[in-house]
């Protein structure tokens, strides 16, 4: 197995061009799906509050900040491990998925049954938000054109 190089050129940047690639991705990603997740949050709490009224306000909004924060953690994962090597990656990339569908259950279980929040509002808005968001990863990592497969890596 490689040992990841954690050498720093004179800008700061990682010498390890893979992690320069990922670190770009997940800016790129975090750029392109920020607006369109804010916009679902948006639309969620209006829905959910002319439906619902003010329990569903709250629902809408805890379900797009567990989503914002559940996508966030994405990103955040993808600039920690970018660098490192491959199988603590996938690791790392596991372990994350696992944790939040745990979180995700969790929330959604202790929040369910709250009078306050609307349970439905909670779960169609984080589930919206998490797919636009999914969506406009997809679109970014296409726009970047990074390379799937590096020679010589």
């Amino acid at each position: 197995m490689s040992e990841p190089n954690h050498q720093r050129t004179g800008d700061g940047e990682a010498a390890n061009p893979h992690a320069a690639t990922v670190r770009s991705l997940a800016d790129a990603m975090l750029r392109t799906a920020v607006w369109p997740g804010a916009v679902v949050v948006l639309l969620g709490v209006l829905v959910s509050g002319s439906l619902a009224g003010l329990p569903g306000v709250f629902g809408a909004l805890i379900g797009g900040v567990v989503a914002f924060g559940s996508s966030l953690l994405t990103i955040f994962l993808m600039r920690w491990t970018g660098g490192m090597n491959p199988m603590f990656v996938m690791v790392v990339a596991l372990g994350g998925y696992v944790g939040k569908m745990l979180v995700l259950l969790v929330v959604m279980t202790l929040l369910g049954s709250v009078s306050g929040i609307h349970a439905h509002a909670l779960a169609f808005t984080m589930l919206a938000t998490i797919m636009v968001w999914a969506g406009a990863e997809v679109v970014a990592f296409r726009r970047t054109k990074v390379p799937t497969i590096v020679p010589g890596q």
